[in-house]
């Protein structure tokens, strides 16, 4: 069957592929074939080769209490965090859809990581409990629908690192279970497959660690073991999915004991970290002060060959965010609304 009646398919292909994602739900449920065709993983690369993918931000944030007192936004006692996308070639901001059983607010300190056209979302504490869950969810940007995968094996764990290769696999490792005792075990998780395999363990434990992947290796950053609780470490180690082994440590990776949470890939093969009012590259003489309006910087990520520093900006110390590039070293105020101004725990960038 043709994917448009009288035309040849590469020529329908060539149609399909400029569907603006926002929609690719409409466009797959016109017909089989448009589905099937949207589905498969060579149409976000014909999207890619012909330069008409769009990157989008994916942020897990805080709502904002619209009553204010005395000119600052105010927010509720327990924070209620959703999931927030930001585009940044259009300005645009927009929420998705909730996770099922979480129309409430999500599991604070949940991790997020891109797949495809797949966003997977796992972990994280019930809100009023404090209760770590091991659930994964995976948001589908073609069918604009969640579907629940299995659940992290192993323990009940919290705080660990996470990071995918942006392909088909998320990669997590560290954390501590419900003892508080710090983990060396790891995992990764197969979208497509919907299973989990599990890793060789890691030579430290790291809790409260950071996952990046990095140089086509899984990096975990940082942390600190049972003993130490809350004393960062400047350590990491990389797994190697090529070899199925873990790399020597790297004792002198963030260059001091300091918490990893900031530290991200910035797409070019350098790692980059917010660290004493300045964004700075952890292996080579990379340093730009944030923008003189910024307090602090909770969260960075990496979209396109520039950083997201996402914190707390001007008076009311609403958050706002600013963009980097790596080139030029110049930073560019993005504009916010009021909506959109809560508390940033983590986010990461997709091209779709």
């Amino acid at each position: 069957m043709e994917l448009i009646p009288g035309l040849p398919d590469d020529v329908g292909l060539e149609c399909l592929i400029r569907v603006p994602h926002n929609d690719f739900s409409s466009a797959a449920s016109v017909c089989r074939s448009w589905k099937s065709e949207i589905e498969l993983p060579s149409f976000r690369n014909h999207r890619k080769a012909a330069g008409l993918s769009r990157r989008i931000v994916v942020m897990v944030q805080s709502q904002v209490d619209s009553n204010r007192k005395h000119g600052l936004r105010k927010y509720s006692v327990a924070p209620v965090y959703r999931l927030t996308v930001y585009e940044p070639e259009t300005g645009n901001w927009s929420k998705l859809p909730p996770i099922p059983g979480f129309s409430d607010g999500l599991p604070l300190f949940c991790q997020v990581a891109p797949v495809g056209f797949n966003l997977v979302v796992m972990g994280g504490l019930n809100p009023e409990s404090w209760e770590a869950s091991n659930f994964v969810f995976v948001y589908n940007f073609v069918s604009a629908t969640w579907r629940r995968g299995p659940d992290m094996p192993g323990c009940t764990r919290s705080f660990f690192g996470c990071a995918s290769d942006n392909d088909r696999t998320v990669f997590v490792a560290g954390g501590h279970d419900n003892e508080k005792n710090a983990l060396r075990s790891a995992m990764m998780y197969d979208v497509v497959k919907a299973n989990w395999t599990v890793l060789p363990d890691m030579a430290e434990e790291r809790d409260e660690c950071k996952g990046a992947f990095h140089r086509g290796k899984f990096y975990v950053i940082g942390g600190y073991n049972t003993l130490m609780q809350g004393q960062f470490g400047k350590s990491a180690e990389g797994f190697d999915p090529s070899t199925w082994k873990w790399d020597p440590i790297v004792d002198n990776f963030l260059g001091s004991d300091t918490c990893p949470r900031t530290c991200v890939d910035g797409g070019n093969g350098v790692m980059y970290m917010y660290q004493d009012g300045a964004v700075v590259a952890l292996d080579h003489s990379f340093r730009t002060r944030i923008p003189s309006d910024m307090d602090s910087v909770p969260c960075m990520i990496e979209c396109g060959g520039q950083l997201l520093a996402v914190g707390s900006v001007g008076f009311g110390r609403v958050h706002g965010v600013y963009v980097l590039d790596l080139e030029s070293s110049t930073w560019i105020k993005t504009e916010v609304p009021e909506e959109y101004s809560g508390h940033v725990q983590s986010g990461c960038c997709l091209e779709v």
